[in-house]
């Protein structure tokens, strides 16, 4: 039987993610018998993070009490709200009340209702590399490839702001900019002036701004940045924030969006109230961890935590560096925020026909079968490191890039694991690369 009509938009072919679909390569040779690495997602619990005991005290008392498991608001607790406004204003930016913050399940699903209700036509530029789930969510919406301002490996990942004026300049179509900052995949920070810089080509143009500022606590190695509400003066913005990374509690999915400047343009205003309608229709986000954020952020401990969180991420950083930084196949830059390192392969370094030794013949079935002649150089490579070392990363092919290279975390908390996971990677390009 064939379908009366074609069912779904050309968009859908832009919705790709490869941080959870090479897991379900790994899986098949987790059921041969073999331990993998998994370095393919920002998931802290999964390498052995373990919440302090005052963090998991205060969630006890919150089950403890019925309401806990009622419906909140659908934009969210007022209390909690009116609390993050509050810290937002603590900032001595743009000031914000409880009626400009709503939350979400995951800021996941608050990028798919950003996107989902602009015009086809209005395109939101975006770094690339590019987290996948903004390029992904804004290709989709808009029928085609995502709009990509570079991101420069070779000056410690920071934008191309020639590149990005020009695209703004000679695209009417461009309404938005998206800036992740910690970014996600390279773990770089954007400095003040840079953000200045990005918002001063917004006015320029009469643009809005995005901010993923969910790494916004996890800087190190003396990096300094600055939140959107400090520097984006009157531009309209969305910053969207949470707490799946900070605390860490990625399984609660509970982030929030924080509207800024509604006043400055009507159409921006409507564009946060359909925002917040269509959240109105799925009843309530997660109430529970809603509960939660005031009492762990206010808890003097916090702040201690969060610094010494960071300070173990530049750790590993830097150990990182010491591993990568000589290996003549890659340019390599240590990361300031974030969980992550974007290793880029140096021109040439790849070659269709390039192999890692796989002595497993139920392995080197699998693999044959994951690989395809058109894939990209890197996503080959990154296949290879799997089934021949058990490690598995994402191919920066897959961040809506041109380059060739793949994402590594900075979050495995043990020490044995760690080092043998930045040995069987060494190991890996070493011997593939020579080949």
């Amino acid at each position: 039987m064939i379908m009366r009509q074609k069912l779904l938009r050309e968009g859908a072919d832009e919705l790709s993610y490869e941080i959870r679909g090479i897991v379900r390569k790994a899986e098949q040779l987790e059921q041969l018998g073999h331990r993998i690495y998994w370095e393919n997602i920002g998931d802290p619990i999964q390498k052995h993070r373990t919440l302090p005991n005052w963090i998991k005290d205060i969630i006890i008392e919150l089950l403890k009490d019925d309401t806990t498991y009622g419906y909140s608001h659908s934009k969210g607790l007022l209390e909690t709200r009116t609390f993050l406004a509050h810290r937002t204003n603590l900032l001595n930016g743009v000031q914000i009340n409880a009626e400009d913050i709503t939350f979400f399940n995951g800021l996941g699903d608050a990028i798919a209702k950003i996107y989902q209700y602009l015009l086809p036509t209005a395109r939101v530029i975006g770094p690339s590399p590019a987290y996948s789930t903004h390029s992904s969510a804004e290709a989709a919406h808009a029928n085609h490839q995502p709009i990509t301002y570079a991101l420069d490996p070779e000056n410690q990942w920071y934008p191309d702001l020639v590149d990005l004026r020009n695209k703004v300049c000679y695209n009417p179509n461009i309404v938005g900019i998206l800036v992740i900052n910690p970014d996600n995949p390279t773990g770089m920070v954007y400095p003040e002036k840079i953000l200045r810089a990005i918002v001063a080509i917004a006015k320029d143009f009469n643009l809005f701004l995005i901010f993923d500022e969910i790494y916004e606590h996890i800087i190190y190695n003396n990096a300094s940045t600055a939140p959107m509400a400090k520097v984006i003066g009157k531009v309209p913005g969305i910053s969207l924030k949470g707490i799946s990374k900070e605390v860490p509690w990625p399984g609660a999915r509970c982030g929030w969006a924080e509207y800024y400047n509604r006043d400055q343009d009507t159409d921006f205003n409507k564009l946060c109230q359909t925002i917040d309608n269509a959240k109105m229709i799925e009843v309530s986000s997660t109430t529970l961890p809603q509960r939660a954020i005031p009492k762990i952020m206010t808890d003097p401990r916090y702040d201690l935590f969060l610094k010494s969180t960071s300070q173990a991420i530049g750790q590993r950083s830097k150990k990182l560096c010491d591993f990568f930084a000589e290996i003549p196949y890659v340019n390599f830059n240590q990361t300031n925020g974030a969980f992550y390192n974007t290793i880029i392969f140096k021109a040439g370094a790849l070659k269709p026909k390039q192999q890692l030794n796989i002595t497993d013949p139920k392995i080197a079935h699998l693999l044959e079968n994951w690989l395809t002649p058109e894939m990209p150089l890197d996503q080959r490579f990154v296949y290879y490191l799997l089934a021949a070392k058990q490690v598995c990363v994402v191919p920066i092919s897959a961040f809506c890039s041109p380059l060739l290279g793949f994402r590594i975390t900075l979050l495995e908390e043990d020490l044995e694991d760690q080092l043998e996971i930045f040995t069987r990677i060494k190991e890996g390009i070493m011997e593939y690369c020579s080949d």
